[in-house]
C-alpha cells in the first residue's frame, strides 16, 4: 500500500458514502477524524504516511493520547478511534493491509449523560411561542409539531419533501441513517400545522412530490442552520437557558413522553430509527420509577 495512502484514504471516504449510504454530515465527520490522524502521523512518523501497514497498536494509543493532551472529551476520542477502525477494515477487506491494528486498542469508557427533555406541562407553550400569522412562524410552528410528534433527526426533517408526507393515513416516510427507510406516524396537531404552512406558501399534498418540505427563502430547501438556530429560541425560553436549546432534545422528548405513557423500548426503537436497543435504554435511565412500575405490572414475581 505504499504511497498511495491518502488516496486509500479518499477511496475509504467515497466508498462509506455511495456504498454504505452513511451521509453526508457522517461523511464530514469521518473525514475530519481522518484529517486529524493524518495529520498527527505527519509528525509522528512521516514513513507511516506512504505505508499505512506500518501502523501499530502503540502508533494509535500515542495518536489517542496526544487527543486528550489536547483537551478533547472520551466521547470525541472513542470516535477517532472508531474511525480509524473502519478505515483499517475497509483497508484489511479490500486486500491493502493484513491486520487491523485497531481492534487492539480499548475504547475509552464514555459516561453518558442523561439527555435534556421539554416537560409535557411545556409543551402546548413551546408551540405557541411562533407567530402564527407569519410565514416564518408557520413553518416554525410546523416544523416544533413534526419534531415532537416523531421524534425524527434534524437531517431527516431537512430531507424531507411533500411527497414524504402521506396526509391521508397521517404517515410519515423518513430516511435514516445509512439510507435506510422507515414510516413513522404523526397526530393531528403535526398536521394541522403542515397544512397551514403549505397554504402559506401556496402549496398544497398535491404539489410535486420532489417540493421540499420546509423552505428558507424563497422555495431553497432549508439549511440544518436555519432549523438550529430557530429552534434554539425558542427551547431557550422553555428550558431556561442554552442547555439542550438543540433540535436533538425534541428527539429526547419523543422518545421520553412514549415511555412515560407506557410505549414499550421496542417500539419506541422502531420510531425513533435506532439500529441497537442499547440506544433507546437511556430513556429507561431518565424516568427509572416508570421502568419499576412497568415491570412490577408485567413480572409474574414483580410486586
Amino acid at each position: 500500500m505504499k504511497d498511495n495512502s491518502k488516496e486509500n484514504v479518499q477511496d475509504f471516504l467515497k466508498y462509506i458514502e455511495q456504498e454504505r449510504g452513511y451521509s453526508s454530515h457522517t461523511v464530514s465527520a469521518y473525514r475530519h477524524d481522518l484529517n486529524t490522524f493524518m495529520d498527527f502521523l505527519e509528525h509522528y512518523d512521516p514513513q507511516i504516511i506512504a505505508d499505512l501497514s506500518l501502523i501499530d497498536r502503540q502508533t494509535i494509543r500515542h495518536y489517542l493520547g496526544r487527543e486528550f493532551e489536547k483537551g478533547n472529551s472520551a466521547k470525541t476520542v472513542s470516535r477517532r478511534l472508531a474511525t480509524i477502525k473502519s478505515l483499517f477494515k475497509y483497508l484489511v477487506q479490500a486486500e491493502l493491509v493484513t491486520d487491523n491494528p485497531a481492534i487492539h486498542v480499548k475504547t475509552p469508557k464514555v459516561e453518558k449523560s442523561l439527555p435534556t427533555f421539554v416537560q409535557s406541562n411545556k409543551i402546548d407553550d413551546l408551540m405557541n411561542m411562533p407567530d402564527a400569522t407569519t410565514k416564518i412562524g408557520k413553518r416554525d410552528r410546523a416544523i416544533l409539531e413534526l419534531f415532537y410528534a416523531t421524534g425524527i433527526r434534524l437531517s431527516e426533517l431537512v430531507g424531507l419533501n411533500i411527497g414524504s408526507v402521506n396526509s391521508d393515513d397521517q404517515l410519515l416516510k423518513v430516511k435514516g441513517k445509512g439510507n435506510k427507510e422507515r414510516i413513522v406516524p404523526f397526530g393531528t396537531p403535526a398536521k394541522t400545522a403542515l397544512i397551514s404552512y403549505l397554504s402559506k406558501r401556496g402549496h398544497s399534498w398535491v404539489s410535486p412530490s420532489d417540493t421540499p418540505l420546509f423552505t428558507g427563502n424563497g422555495e431553497k430547501r432549508i439549511s440544518v442552520r436555519t432549523v438550529q438556530y430557530r429552534l434554539k429560541i425558542y427551547l431557550k425560553a422553555v428550558l431556561g437557558g442554552n442547555e439542550g436549546a438543540s433540535p436533538h432534545t425534541l428527539r429526547h422528548t419523543f422518545g421520553t413522553h412514549l415511555l412515560d405513557n407506557d410505549a414499550d423500548i421496542r417500539s419506541i426503537q422502531e420510531l425513533l430509527g435506532h439500529s441497537s436497543i442499547s440506544s433507546t435504554q437511556i430513556y429507561t435511565k431518565v424516568n427509572p420509577q416508570k421502568m419499576k412500575k412497568i415491570y412490577k405490572d408485567a413480572h409474574p414475581h414483580g410486586s
